[in-house]
């Protein structure tokens, strides 16, 4: 239990921090590898304290005494977790925790597999119907209605849906760059690879928001890439929301023209927008490096420490000698 709002705390301290890094970078920097390096260290930090920085909750409590009438004020249950007795019931909360994970990383697993059965299904149907052709230098798979996206990890492919090719010529550009960007960045790739560790924390709430977070930073990443390649920010925009409103009925796929849910807005705010000032940068960059700071230096909490688990032991078996004597 502890070591679950740990980990969440410390992931989303992380998190902010990242975001105010974002700000305080050139709006064309790569953004991606930022938030790979946060995924990877939500998980390192805290494995890394549990068994060299750590801060133990009964020992803290047990030195802290309270005042009779602050005692009687705090007594509520809104201030329970001042309560030792407390905190020793949360260990039985572990029983129920870890089946019900298992059971999410299950699921998880199988949710994963259908939808990689159901992807390649369509896409092979896809090829028996129609063969994969080069359009504008990019080859892609027609479907009648999946896409535009990259799908598949041994070999990335481009598909797109039939509409697309009626598209004017720039505009049809526009979208076939942008997923020969993700295959050439091999965006589906890191994705995947970021995504594993949800199967063995599904708990972790902090780490589902930064994934969310470095799936919209892959998409402004390739938006930057085609914008510099082709010219023309407010055209591409423009694009974005006919695309979006033309594939609003189809399945949404990742690293994709359109990208995630709700991630269409903060898109074109980082293209379309203005430069942040100088000043607005150097302040988030102070923020972030504060928030560092404080992930760094929060210990990883347990219920006992080491001296407390000796102490207990050593008493459990004084008692144990003083009633096996005679």
């Amino acid at each position: 239990m502890l070591c679950i709002l740990y980990v969440n705390v410390v992931g989303m301290i992380l998190g902010l921090a990242g975001m105010l890094v974002e700000r305080a970078l050139p709006k064309t920097f790569p953004r991606r590898w930022l938030w790979c390096a946060i995924l990877v260290s939500s998980i390192v930090i805290p494995g890394y304290y549990r068994f060299h920085h750590t801060w133990s909750v009964m020992s803290a409590l047990e030195r802290h005494e309270l005042q009779p009438t602050m005692r009687q004020a705090l007594a509520t249950t809104s201030f329970a977790v001042f309560d030792p007795a407390w905190w020793a019931r949360t260990e039985s909360y572990d029983g129920l925790i870890s089946p019900l994970a298992i059971t999410v990383s299950l699921v998880l697993l199988l949710w994963g597999i259908a939808n990689w059965w159901r992807m390649s299904w369509l896409v092979n149907r896809s090829r028996v119907s129609e063969s994969p052709g080069v359009i504008d230098g990019v080859p892609v798979i027609v479907t009648d209605s999946i896409g535009p996206a990259t799908v598949g990890l041994w070999q990335s492919l481009v598909v797109v849906p039939r509409w697309v090719l009626s598209l004017p010529n720039a505009q049809r550009q526009y979208v076939l760059r942008h997923e020969e960007e993700h295959r050439r960045a091999h965006d589906a790739h890191v994705l995947f690879a970021t995504s594993l560790p949800l199967l063995l924390f599904p708990w972790n709430l902090a780490f589902w928001w930064l994934l969310r977070r470095l799936c919209l930073a892959v998409e402004k990443d390739c938006d930057n890439r085609v914008v510099a390649a082709l010219g023309d920010a407010h055209g591409y925009g423009e694009l974005l929301f006919k695309v979006a409103q033309a594939a609003s009925h189809g399945p949404r796929l990742q690293p994709a023209f359109l990208g995630g849910a709700g991630t269409l807005e903060r898109r074109l705010t980082e293209l379309l927008g203005p430069p942040r000032q100088r000043a607005q940068r150097f302040i988030a960059a102070a923020a972030a490096c504060v928030l560092l700071a404080l992930a760094l230096s929060l210990p990883h909490p347990v219920l006992w420490g080491n001296h407390a688990h000796v102490a207990v032991t050593s008493s459990a078996n004084t008692t144990s000698d003083q009633h096996t004597q005679p």
